[in-house]
């Protein structure tokens, strides 16, 4: 059989998945990648690769798609590593810029800005510069691990995961694993025992990671994600993508 083509998202969140990868019988069946959230979905858009761990916003650019694992990146209530930071009420915000890594997040963002927070048609922009602004109506989005520590480094700073949850009453799903083609189901039996292992094994993961003394990456990666691609989360991804078709 050709090996499998893997892209996976290089952030704390996904070191578990990582760990069970690279420590079972499949990776010598898989070619794995590690990318940032849209490289990631880039590479499974462009057929580079057969499976990516993608933010589920990218689902939409794809002709076709499947899920492939009971696993994927998500939260019940805060997760602590995907925010707005903003200098102001998230109701007086006038400029969004948002997050070049993260598609899923920026949308995430512009849903709950549009239909929970109702604000003021907040304009929505890129930036280079994007999480460096001090302008007083301007916030940003940011994700992953360059977000850690900075919760008390802003007056306004809005978990989106947490956010959503009082919107909707449902878990997020930020990212999950998805495949652009039928990927045999021999494989994907072996795909998700691989993924359980790396999950079973999250503790021997805290001890590669090196240590931070301004974020609890413990409490982190066994309370605050939720990897369990459950039928909640799988509700809460389809509602998601029908705002998003509505943006």
């Amino acid at each position: 059989m050709n090996k499998i083509k893997i892209s996976a998202v290089s952030y704390t969140n996904t070191k578990p998945f990582i760990y069970g990868l690279k420590h079972s019988g499949i990776l010598n069946k898989i070619e794995l990648s590690l990318d940032n959230p849209t490289d990631c979905a880039q590479k499974l858009i462009d057929d580079v690769v057969d499976i990516g761990l993608i933010p589920v916003a990218a689902i939409l650019s794809l002709p076709r798609w499947e899920i492939v694992s009971d696993y994927c990146i998500g939260a019940i209530g805060a997760v602590n590593s995907v925010f707005i930071f903003s200098n102001c009420d998230i109701k007086e915000v006038k400029t969004l810029q948002l997050d070049p890594q993260s598609r899923s997040s920026n949308n995430l963002a512009r849903v709950l800005l549009k239909n929970y927070w109702r604000a003021d048609h907040p304009m929505i922009s890129n930036a280079d510069d994007y999480s460096l602004s001090t302008d007083p109506n301007t916030a940003f989005v940011q994700i992953g691990d360059r977000t850690f520590g900075k919760k008390d480094k802003y007056p306004f700073v809005y978990d989106l995961a947490e956010e959503w949850q009082k919107f909707t009453g449902l878990p997020f799903v930020f990212a999950a694993w998805i495949a652009n083609k039928t990927i045999p189901q021999t494989f994907i039996a072996e795909f998700n025992e691989a993924l359980k292992y790396g999950l079973a094994h999250r503790a021997d993961v805290i001890k590669e990671l090196p240590a931070r003394p301004d974020f609890d990456v413990e409490d982190y990666l066994m309370h605050k994600l939720n990897f369990d691609l459950t039928e909640d989360k799988t509700k809460a991804l389809n509602l998601f993508l029908e705002y998003v078709r509505g943006l």
